[in-house]
């Protein structure tokens, strides 16, 4: 559980700033799940995300004295952009995306009727998760920053180093074969939709 209040989570970090080797224990425990969730965002093998995690440990724990804690919950935001940033790296270096616009597509695969979004309060959340783990990389990065994060294009377009323009067309493509997953998933219900 991450720290619950503002007390817990100062002494938390001042025991990590003294290399506090109990304290990196309770923060691994603490924030591992949270963690481990956003990297399964970006990375999708099992074993790339157990290899990926102990990477952001090893990064938190070497940059911890360059955090400066900005309020509750700034450690959690600063963790997790750290775990973002490490995703991104982890997939630059391993090369399994590229970001081309839709145009480059064939488009069978994809309903372009499905023009409205579906929607999607009936469904699990780890079974939206898994659908968006699903998308192919280069997608699902988009579509993890924009949404997810919040990133808009430009920034989106900065961070990989593609033109805004393939930003929006892979992130047209994610919303269209998740939409389509979403039917899909929606079929195969019992009372359907």
């Amino acid at each position: 559980m991450i720290p619950d209040s503002e007390e817990k989570e100062r002494a938390l970090i001042e025991a990590l700033r003294r290399g506090d080797n109990a304290a990196k224990s309770v923060f691994y425990e603490q924030f591992y799940r949270y963690l481990t969730a956003v990297c399964a965002r970006y990375v999708v093998s099992d074993e790339d995300v157990r290899d990926l995690i102990q990477e952001v440990f090893i990064k938190i724990f070497a940059k911890f004295d360059r955090y400066e804690y900005l309020g509750p919950g700034s450690l959690q935001a600063w963790c997790h952009q750290l775990t973002v940033n490490e995703a991104l790296m982890f997939l630059r270096r391993h090369r399994r995306h590229s970001f081309l616009p839709i145009e480059l597509f064939d488009r069978q695969d994809i309903e372009d009727d499905a023009s409205e979004e579906p929607l999607i309060d009936d469904i699990p959340i780890p079974v939206l998760l898994e659908m968006i783990r699903k998308l192919p990389d280069r997608y699902r990065i988009v579509f993890n920053l924009y949404v997810l994060e919040d990133k808009s294009h430009k920034e989106i377009a900065a961070l990989l180093n593609i033109r805004e323009s393939s930003s929006q067309s892979n992130l047209h493509r994610a919303k269209k074969i998740l939409f389509k997953h979403i039917n899909d998933y929606h079929k195969k219900q019992p009372y359907g939709r």
